[in-house]
This record gives C-alpha cells, structure tokens and sequence, in this order.
C-alpha cells in the first residue's frame, strides 16, 4: 500500500452534467470547491439528473472563477451563468431532503437548459452549502453538510477496482459493453496503486495535506449504465455488480467521504489509509 496515490480529481460544477478534470482541486467541508453546487429542478422543485434525462450526459458545464458556470452542449450555443445574489430562495427536494437554493437570475440560463432537454427545468445554486443541507444523520457527525451530490461531499474510486470489475464483466453476459471508463461511476477523487476493492475496507484516509472519513459504501444506480459519451444506456455495470458485489443490498462501488479538514488535493498526491 506503500504507493497509493491520487491518479485523477473530477469536479461536476453542474450536478448530472459532464465536468472536468483539474490537477488540483480545494477541499471544503461539503465537497470539492465548486462541485455540484448548481444543479436542474423540474417545475415541481425536484433535481433533474441521469437517472430521468440521460442526455444530461451530453452537457458541460465548466467552472468559473468566483463559482458561476459555462454551459456548453451540442447544437447549443456555450452560455456563461453567473453565481445569482442571494436575494431570495426556492425549495428544492433532492431525494427525500427538502433544501433552499437560488434561481439563476438570468431566464437565459433556465431556458438554455429547458431547451437542450426539451423539458421545463429551472437552473439553481446552491448559495450557503454551510448550513442548506446536513448529511444524512445516519452515518453523519454533527454539523456535516452536502452540497447537491448524492449523499456525501466526496466520492472516491481506485482504478485497481475498475480493472477487476471490466474483467468480470468480460467473463459474463454482456461482455461486449465492457471495458467500462470510470466516468459512468462520476467520482471525484480516483485512487491509483491499490489492490482491488482495499477501499472496501477503509474508515479514515489522507490525501496529500487533507483527511476524510469514509462513512459508507456508494450504493449504485442506473446512471452506471448510461455511456457518458452518447447518453445511450446499456446492462453494465449494474447486471455484473449485482452478480458479485452486492454488500448489504446494494450494488456497490466506490465509498463516500467526508472531509476532517481543509486543504488543497493535487494529483500524485500521497493516499495514506489512516483505519
């Protein structure tokens, strides 16, 4: 375990659309500094992702200095969103959590979006990550919050993992969907020099100058199974994690993070497994 080290860091601006790749990213208490601070509501307040509009696929969204967004998509002219003053919220329900946020102040940003899924949605952020949402009490400290990711401020993945599931996929049904690329399973942090699944056991962890707890394991959903390139939806990896890893009823992989401390992760940096 000697040479564990950040191989990638993922940064989603928009939740459910593409995001980029930075060499270095700030870790804040919720997430990484900008991830999933801004995501799409549908006219009855809930966030629209992969998992009802696969063709969010095809949408990237880059961050902005000072936090607004530039949209881009195909057959659709880039737009740049700027972060709205917080001069009044909206519920928002993400899963069962009922959160505030603000609309975009521009209705070109609402319909740019509408438009590109040819469905109404709204454009929101999340102003004060801080306090909006708490981690789910369950598996939470005190005090801990989430921005609009799934559950937890961080998802983690090694690439040692991918490898054993692309060859467990190519000894089963669908064998011609594989090698998947680890961004059907959108991470933020990816793990390179591991064996497969360690970080199935793993409770507390550094990276480089920052330290996390690990919470849980990422049950997946269908979003896995949806090409991030074409937003075309295949069986894998769902059929082949629900043949070999399905731990406490879900089809898991990856785990959830959530950060002790502050800082900046950069990639080649040291992963030190602390428990």
């Amino acid at each position: 375990m000697g040479h564990a080290k950040l191989q990638s860091i993922h940064l989603h601006p928009v939740k459910a659309c593409r995001g980029t790749a930075p060499r270095e990213a700030v870790v804040e208490p919720w997430g990484l500094a900008g991830d999933r601070r801004w995501a799409l509501i549908d006219d009855g307040g809930k966030v629209v992702t992969q998992r009802q509009r696969p063709r969010l696929a095809l949408a990237a969204a880059e961050l902005l200095p000072g936090g607004g967004v530039r949209l881009s998509a195909p057959g659709m002219d880039p737009l740049t969103v700027p972060v709205p003053r917080p001069v009044g919220t909206v519920p928002v329900e993400i899963f069962r959590d009922k959160v505030e946020a603000v609309l975009a102040e521009d209705d070109a940003a609402h319909a740019w979006c509408s438009a590109f899924l040819g469905a109404e949605v709204r454009l929101a952020h999340m102003d004060d990550p801080g306090t909006r949402r708490p981690v789910d009490p369950q598996y939470a400290l005190p005090g801990e919050t989430v921005s609009f990711a799934d559950g937890y401020p961080l998802l983690l993945t090694t690439a040692a993992s991918l490898d054993a599931l692309n060859s467990l996929i190519a000894q089963g049904d669908h064998a011609d969907e594989g090698p998947l690329p680890m961004n059907r399973f959108r991470p933020n942090v990816v793990v390179s020099g591991t064996p497969a699944w360690a970080e199935d056991d793993w409770s507390r962890v550094a990276i480089g100058e920052v330290t996390f707890r690990v919470p849980k394991k990422c049950g997946r959903c269908v979003v896995t199974t949806t090409d991030q390139g074409t937003a075309e939806r295949g069986k894998e990896p769902l059929h082949t994690l629900g043949r070999h890893r399905r731990l406490d009823g879900k089809l898991v992989f990856g785990q959830n993070l959530v950060p002790l401390s502050r800082g900046t992760i950069r990639v080649g940096d040291p992963v030190t497994i602390l428990g």
